[in-house]
């Protein structure tokens, strides 16, 4: 299965990062590596520049943004720089109410429950996101310049996830809100989820209109439903968003927590790459997702915290299991976490896990 081409992008250049040769099945000269939350808590770098700046407000500032997407990059020799965001920022950018709250995460002034909430979601503007934009333009030219082999991912969360959010309030452990509305009013439901995918649509296009090389469209809670309820409720949509960003060929990835019996749904949704978390070899996902489809994952993120030769082990492990994988059709493996980097993590972990990854 080969990417189609844009007038736009030079394809044969691409391919030279190692990440976008990965997930288009041609072969990279090492095996590409990078870690969800890279940029973020685990780096003292990070906490310096933040401070005095709250998580939205460093989302919108393209300097801070731009220098805090770097920062991982220049510490440990990732193959992949990701946008340094959040994925509630379309939300907040299309003018709904809320705010991260240190410790707790979004939360929703107004929760969306019913149908007259659903009519007052609106849409994403182009240049209520033009500094995520600028600084786009700025990280592309800083990585070409001074890191030639490194991509820039951009990323949104899901529908059904930036829903639950909004449903919920906030964080959830149960999901009951979401989950009644869902059962209850199916139309209420899929004018809900439609209008969250033409906000994550725009933010997407944005972003590979900016100059990313690749996409991750997060659905993090994706795992919380059944797979029936997951291809009833949630997949059409999830669909949608790959389908209207796949006319830049540029490799977009699909991930979930908790996701091991959505593999195959998530595969068919339409991404280049799927994620896999830590509770499922790489090897066994291959042949649930089928076709030929790169893999990415899966160190479980606690494992960071114990003994390096423990580390050592389990990475050497995974790169065994994503070669079975693609013994067995998978069309390449992007080393990375079953989910995002712990705040305790020590950074020097994740750097000797690079230079192991790329020996192997």
């Amino acid at each position: 299965m080969s990417l189609p081409t844009t007038p736009s992008a030079t394809a044969a250049a691409a391919t030279r990062l190692p990440l976008i040769a990965a997930a288009t099945g041609a072969t990279p000269d090492r095996r590409p590596v990078w870690f969800m939350r890279q940029a973020g808590r685990s780096l003292p770098e990070y906490r310096e520049v933040r401070a005095g700046h709250g998580m939205l407000e460093a989302c919108f500032d393209a300097d801070l943004l731009t220098e805090i997407t770097l920062q991982p990059v220049r510490r440990h020799g990732v193959d992949a720089a990701i946008l340094f965001s959040d994925i509630v920022v379309p939300l907040r950018a299309a003018g709904i109410d809320l705010d991260i709250v240190a410790g707790t995460g979004p939360v929703i002034a107004e929760p969306v429950r019913d149908r007259a909430g659903i009519a007052t979601i609106p849409q994403l503007l182009p240049e209520s996101v033009g500094s995520v934009a600028r600084g786009i333009g700025t990280l592309t030219a800083v990585l070409r310049s001074d890191h030639p082999g490194t991509a820039l991912i951009g990323f949104a969360g899901a529908p059904f996830t930036l829903a639950s959010y909004l449903i919920e309030g906030g964080p959830s452990r149960n999901y009951e809100r979401t989950k009644s509305l869902m059962y209850s009013d199916p139309e209420a439901w899929h004018q809900l989820v439609g209008r969250l995918a033409d906000i994550t649509i725009a933010f997407l296009r944005m972003q590979l209109e900016a100059g990313v090389d690749a996409v991750q469209l997060f659905d993090s809670w994706a795992g919380m439903l059944s797979l029936a309820d997951y291809r009833e409720y949630v997949q059409p949509h999830s669909a949608r968003v790959l389908a209207e960003v796949a006319d830049f060929g540029r490799p977009r990835i699909h991930f979930g927590v908790g996701t091991g019996e959505l593999l195959a749904a998530m595969g068919e949704a339409g991404a280049d790459v799927v994620g896999v978390d830590w509770r499922l070899p790489l090897d066994t996902a291959q042949r649930r997702i089928g076709g030929d489809r790169a893999l990415q994952g899966n160190l479980d993120p606690a494992i960071l915290s114990a003994p390096w030769a423990v580390i050592d082990r389990e990475v050497r492990r995974i790169c065994a299991e994503a070669d079975a994988a693609i013994a067995t059709g998978a069309r390449g493996h992007i080393f990375n976490l079953g989910h995002g980097v712990l705040p305790e993590t020590d950074p020097t972990v994740l750097t000797r896990i690079v230079e192991l990854v790329h020996t192997l």
